[in-house]
């Protein structure tokens, strides 16, 4: 394993440890609005790091490590770390565009930069065949990205659980965005694939724009 890896699973283990067992801990470096408004804009940034508990923080850690090889054996430990964290800011940016208004808004964990990191693999092997617990058959990578973006649309709009969905879609943006301009020749080598996967993106914009959302 790539220790670049280690080294990132590794301080979301600690902080997010760290923060189980400190509520202060939790509630200074959480994504807050109203904090964020007030001036703590690192909060955007180390909110990725921290996470609700253990099987929140195993499941972002699981997708990491499943998802992180493919980034890291095209790109190297520079590029990955672009994605990484620009995916992570992307989330929160998203997240704060969507949600400035409502100054008690509150999320955590390192959905948004892990969001952006599948996006990212999806972008450079869209045929590759994800298997899902609940599915017995493999799906075609580009379909997981794009039925995963509209489904984090409907959970948007919904509002019915506690996911954060807004980052999820943010991290993926971040990813899709980096990968391209890391690799710009896709937009002639892979025409049909970059823009299938920028569907979701437009369909987000334009409903908030027409205030669907």
């Amino acid at each position: 394993m790539d220790i670049l890896l280690i080294a990132i699973i590794a301080i979301n283990v600690i902080v997010s440890f760290k923060g189980f067992g400190d509520q202060l801990f939790f509630r200074k470096y959480e994504f807050h609005i109203g904090s964020i408004k007030a001036g703590e804009q690192i909060r955007m940034l180390t909110s990725g790091f921290i996470h609700v508990d253990i099987a929140h923080l195993a499941f972002n850690m699981l997708t990491l490590f499943f998802f992180a090889p493919i980034i890291l054996d095209q790109f190297n430990d520079l590029w990955f770390l672009y994605i990484y964290f620009g995916s992570l800011v992307a989330g929160s940016l998203l997240t704060y565009y969507f949600h400035k208004e409502e100054y008690s808004y509150r999320a955590v964990g390192a959905s948004g930069a892990v969001t952006g990191i599948i996006y990212s693999a999806i972008l450079l092997y869209p045929e590759m065949d994800l298997y899902l617990f609940f599915i017995p058959i493999g799906i075609p990578g580009y379909v997981f990205g794009i039925g995963y973006l509209l489904y984090s649309i409907y959970g948007m709009k919904t509002k019915r659980d506690n996911i954060g969905h807004t980052a999820h879609f943010g991290g993926a943006i971040g990813g899709y965005v980096i990968t391209l301009a890391k690799e710009p020749h896709m937009f002639i080598d892979n025409t049909k694939m970059v823009v299938l996967l920028a569907i979701p993106i437009v369909i987000l914009f334009y409903m908030h724009k027409t205030k669907k959302l």
